[in-house]
């Protein structure tokens, strides 16, 4: 009981949600149970309660990135090779909380460190994808098991994705000017605990720059579907019936460009209008690692084959995460 106590008042934040009632209903004078008092409290709620939990956890785990630059992350990759790289690239890809375009810096990088591209790869669909963050706000919408679950198959997808193009030894296909690239080898600072507090303090102010736009609209799309569309057209496209619900969700959500914290509310309030979970969180995979913009921008360091057989293997690995979800979700609520 302490436990859903704390989960329903940290993470869900029910004495927020009851504040934001009162503001709607007593200071503006709506109902909640109206669409437009209903539409406001899910705006309202939502934005504050994700910007809050994103300033904490972004803080939080900068200052344990703070150990881990990307010279020591460097290091640390390249001491693995076959599947156990992979792992290690999926896992490191959790603690980095980036965009899929911020993440090809660093995926560029690590290949003119002379790290394996498969590696490479695994952590390029991890980053964007899975990080502690996520996971918390996942947690605070739906529930712990519901955003476990879609770590671990996050994490999967990563190590197979970063597998399969290793083994397929597709070096080849990396555009040359990357290899020749080399980045010189700096040692690690060595901050103190100030300068640590410092970067954390930082990285909370250039990511909310970079995400409040996208939480914005993200949360705004969100209040509309869940008080505006009617379920009976929601269900009517993407209807947990529908066998061609969780392809035109992952189509979707290609043409866009949104941080998965931008992806969460939209996915909330589909699950609420009926939506299939796996549907639901197929469209914020789509949106968060096959992006377009961040194609274009892979397509300048890689060549067309080896971007097609990317897309490929995580579009089919989002499919199966998405039926398979749909299939068996009904376990986790």
């Amino acid at each position: 009981m302490v436990f859903e106590w704390l989960n329903n008042q940290l993470l869900r934040m029910e004495w927020l949600s009851n504040l934001v009632k009162r503001l709607v209903e007593n200071v503006l004078g709506f109902s909640i149970q109206d669409r437009w008092g209903g539409g406001l409290h899910f705006f309202i709620y939502d934005v504050l309660k994700i910007f809050i939990l994103l300033a904490v956890l972004i803080f939080v785990i900068s200052y344990v990135q703070s150990f881990f630059p990307p010279e020591r992350t460097k290091k640390i990759l390249g001491r693995f090779n076959g599947i156990s790289g992979n792992i290690i690239g999926a896992l490191l890809g959790t603690v980095t909380p980036f965009c899929s375009c911020s993440s090809i810096p660093l995926f560029i990088g690590f290949i003119s460190a002379g790290l394996p591209v498969g590696v490479t790869f695994s952590f390029l669909i991890s980053s964007p994808l899975v990080d502690l963050a996520s996971v918390l706000l996942l947690a605070s919408i739906f529930n712990w098991t519901i955003a476990i679950a879609y770590v671990v198959v996050g994490l999967i997808l990563a190590v197979i994705g970063g597998t399969v193009i290793s083994k397929a030894k597709l070096e080849k296909y990396v555009e040359p000017f990357v290899f020749s690239n080399k980045m010189p080898e700096i040692e690690p600072e060595q901050l103190t605990a100030r300068e640590r507090l410092d970067f954390a303090k930082d990285q909370v102010r250039d990511i909310v720059r970079r995400v409040w736009v996208y939480i914005l609209i993200g949360v705004g799309i969100g209040a509309v579907i869940h008080n505006f569309i009617p379920e009976n057209v929601i269900s009517l496209l993407l209807g947990q019936d529908k066998w061609y619900s969780v392809l035109l969700a992952t189509l979707a959500g290609v043409p866009m460009y949104a941080d998965i914290f931008g992806t969460l509310p939209i996915a909330e309030a589909l699950v609420a209008k009926g939506v299939g979970l796996g549907t639901a969180l197929s469209f914020m995979m789509a949106v968060t690692a096959l992006s377009l913009p961040s194609l274009i921008m892979l397509k300048k360091v890689v060549k067309m084959k080896l971007l097609i057989i990317f897309a490929g293997i995580v579009t089919i690995g989002i499919l199966i995460i998405g039926y398979t979800f749909n299939a068996f979700g009904y376990l986790l609520i």
